[in-house]
């Protein structure tokens, strides 16, 4: 009779290791689960408690690799030191492009890539700038072409070509020699893209305020100061909305 009182004892505390929560290990569905509730808060040091364990189980799932490397990018932008900055962005870079490696064909993946390029790339050298940027618009066009209403991916190529459009004669002649040909970029092409990004999600500021932007650098201030206003006056959604209201507000303030 003890033993059997012993070993119905054993199968019961068994079975609360596989049903109580924090009693044993925890599948990788379940950590993910509890990750993306900090992920939806944009909490990434605590959603990482999560969702690193289970990478260690599904080293393999692309759409993990994504939401990690997701905050890791949002780490790197609440550091306030360059060099950890780096160190977390190349981090976020890594894990996309294992994502990218494990599945190339979906627009989430690249997504990933061009995002994670963009947010390392000032901190890199001008030879390292260039390499760089070649990869965000390979990777944007390959998000377009796999899902052409993903806003975001309009976004990436629209600061793409502001950012190329606002390359000087003399600079780009300059980085022609030193590392090859400049692709043509003109603001009317940053402008059909951020068009694109509002039509396709009207809800997301940035895409106002970079477009407000680009007309700025354009010379035509009434149109830059109203979308800059229109993107100000919406609530912050995303990580880096309260930086993007900021540089928005520096910009208006010396278009008046």
């Amino acid at each position: 009779m003890r033993s059997r009182h012993i070993l119905l004892t054993l199968s019961a505390v068994a079975l609360l290791a596989f049903t109580c929560p924090g009693f044993g290990a925890e599948s990788a569905e379940d950590l993910i689960r509890k990750g993306d509730v900090f992920y939806n808060r944009l909490q990434p040091a605590e959603a990482l408690k999560f969702y690193l364990p289970a990478e260690k189980l599904e080293p393999s799932n692309a759409t993990l690799l994504v939401h990690i490397a997701r905050q890791y990018r949002h780490l790197m932008s609440d550091a306030t030191k360059t060099d950890e900055k780096l160190r977390l962005g190349n981090t976020a870079l890594n894990y996309a492009q294992r994502a990218v490696a494990l599945a190339p064909n979906d627009p989430e993946t690249q997504l990933a890539l061009a995002i994670s390029y963009g947010k390392v790339l000032p901190l890199l050298s001008s030879k390292e700038q260039f390499a760089g940027s070649q990869r965000i618009k390979s990777a944007a066009d390959k998000v377009i072409a796999l899902d052409a209403k993903n806003d975001l991916a309009w976004q990436i190529l629209g600061r793409w070509y502001l950012n190329l459009a606002d390359v000087g004669t003399v600079k780009r002649a300059l980085a022609g020699i030193a590392y090859g040909k400049l692709p043509p970029a003109k603001y009317e092409d940053a402008v059909r893209c951020f068009e694109k990004a509002i039509a396709l999600n009207p809800n997301r500021l940035m895409h106002y305020i970079e477009l407000g932007r680009t007309y700025a650098q354009m010379g035509k201030a009434d149109e830059a100061r109203r979308f800059i206003a229109k993107g100000l006056a919406m609530p912050d959604t995303e990580k880096d909305d309260p930086e993007t209201k900021a540089r928005g507000r520096q910009l208006l303030a010396k278009l008046r």
